[in-house]
């Protein structure tokens, strides 16, 4: 059998640059597939399945790479790169994309805004759709449009026995319905996705408030107690960290940033008005209730948090917690939180309407995350157990974890309710009995 052009066996020349910039984590892990297949088209997708299938080999996928634990790099078997299966085809007039897994997030939000489109692509640039749909998709205007898998209307998947597929509700429904939220536990290869499209909201605006870490006992509670009253609108995330280079303040900030998605600007300043209530607005280090924004602005201001070439440990929560319940574990957080750009997101979400029936199941109205960050090798020791230690000290508040930031292999821990759980493995024994696609890390 033909192995696609691309390919490096362990040994071969190429082998490790075509492994290590599979991820995005400067933190690569010590794990070694024994190929890698590095795909261009659909045929040299079918030809890897059809190659693993007959030497009894394991297959690891990755789209982007940023996948903090790098969840598609395991040890023997096949590491599949689908970067370059990036293909974008809309058609306007209907409202659909068919979009390749490795199209960057932030690329297709360009691409649809100059044609008055709008999808709710991932915060981060880099991010390709692949992993970040198969996940959920938590992602610009989300509390409006849903997570981003809402959106799938369709996908065009090889199965582990080689076989093409279009999935969608009335084709191959379970397939399907997996697809949507089992991330990188999901048991075929996409290669294509079939999105539903907006249209671009008439105003998107912002607000930033940046309040003294040493308010963090009035802070968090009053952001605890409006949750439910967030316009869903406005992302109200809230960001802490020991310094907040982008402003020049080289002391610890909580830093509220919030995006508004709106039809007019008096609707997104209503919407923000909230923010104002604050009940230390008045020791605010910078206030800004509301400004004009554009995608690119709001990119640009998430990326100073997940700088390039940097090593990264993450580990969240989604809880309905109380403040009293929750502020011990928060206290224990900023008290050992490491510097710049490591930092600790809030993010106000639920409660939230009725999803659609899908393997993505699981959030609730508090999402917590830790992200460590940190460029010097000698302090994995120092700084990389962070975010998994302080998530796992609240454990007893969580009602699971949302797969963006996943720490399975480290922390395992629920992504779906157990009914979604349950048929996600009938639905895997059905389309691939024989384990030809790795499960989730902490998952046999």
């Amino acid at each position: 059998m033909d192995l696609p052009k691309r390919h490096f066996f362990r040994n071969d020349d190429g082998y490790e640059r075509a492994r290590a910039q599979t991820v995005w984590n400067a933190r690569t892990p010590q794990r070694y597939p024994d190929l890698v297949f590095q795909a261009t088209d659909v045929d040299d997708v079918v030809a890897t399945v059809r190659y693993a299938a007959e030497h009894d080999l394991q297959i690891g996928i990755r789209s982007g790479g940023h996948s903090w634990a790098g969840n598609h790099v395991r040890d023997g078997g096949v590491l599949l790169d689908m970067h370059d299966i990036n293909q974008c085809e809309i058609d306007a007039d209907a409202g659909t994309a068919v979009v390749g897994p490795g199209m960057g997030g932030s690329v297709l939000a360009g691409i649809l805004g100059e044609q008055g489109l709008f999808f709710p692509a991932g915060h981060c640039r880099g991010v390709c759709i692949g992993g970040y749909l198969l996940q959920g998709g938590y992602g610009w205007n989300s509390r409006v449009l849903g997570p981003a898998c809402e959106s799938v209307i369709g996908l065009d998947v090889v199965t582990a026995d080689g076989e093409r597929l279009h999935i969608d509700a009335d084709h191959h429904p379970d397939l399907y319905w997996a697809a949507r939220g089992s991330g990188p536990g999901f048991f075929a290869v996409v290669t294509a996705f079939h999105l539903k499209l907006y249209k671009q909201p008439a105003v998107i605006g912002s607000s930033l408030y940046v309040y003294p870490m040493e308010l963090a006992e009035e802070i968090y509670p009053w952001a605890r107690s409006i949750s439910a009253e967030v316009d869903r609108k406005v992302e109200l995330q809230i960001a802490a960290s020991r310094s907040v280079p982008g402003l020049g303040l080289d002391t610890p900030g909580i830093v509220f940033a919030s995006t508004v998605f709106a039809d007019s600007e008096q609707e997104a300043i209503d919407a923000l008005a909230l923010l104002e209530t604050c009940p230390v607005r008045e020791a605010a280090i910078a206030a800004v209730p509301y400004a004009p924004a554009d995608m690119d602005t709001w990119y640009a201001g998430v990326m100073s948090n997940y700088p390039d070439n940097h090593r990264y440990a993450a580990d969240n929560i989604w809880t309905s917690a109380s403040a009293d319940e929750l502020m011990p574990g928060i206290t224990r957080i900023l008290e050992t939180m490491p510097p710049h750009p490591s930092h600790f997101l809030w993010l106000n979400w639920g409660p939230s309407p009725q999803r659609q029936d899908m393997a993505y199941s699981l959030e609730d109205e508090i999402y917590l995350a830790l992200y460590g960050v940190w460029e010097n090798p000698a302090d994995d020791e120092k700084y990389g157990d962070w975010a998994r230690s302080n998530m796992a000290a609240m454990e007893h508040l969580q009602s699971g974890i949302q797969l963006a930031d996943e720490n399975l292999g480290n922390r395992p821990a629920p992504f779906a309710t157990p009914e979604a759980m349950e048929k996600l493995d009938r639905v895997r024994a059905e389309y691939d009995p024989n384990g030809r696609f790795h499960s989730w890390m902490g998952r046999v």
